[in-house]
């Protein structure tokens, strides 16, 4: 299962951009980005979004 960008920064309280830009940095611990040409995929591990917001998630 992967979790959307947007609902991924809805959870964390931040911006859809800080995702990314968290993603493609490798700050943000909860998935990875992968740069294909010009344009970026996301992939969100559920697991991981888990761990580092310490809770449930209800997604």
């Amino acid at each position: 299962m992967n979790i959307k960008v947007s609902e991924a920064a809805k959870i964390l309280g931040k911006s859809e951009q800080f995702v990314r830009i968290g993603l493609q940095r490798d700050i943000l611990p909860i998935g990875i980005a992968i740069q294909m040409s010009s344009k970026w995929t996301y992939h969100i591990s559920p697991k991981l979004l888990k761990e580092y917001v310490g809770g449930e998630l209800s997604i």
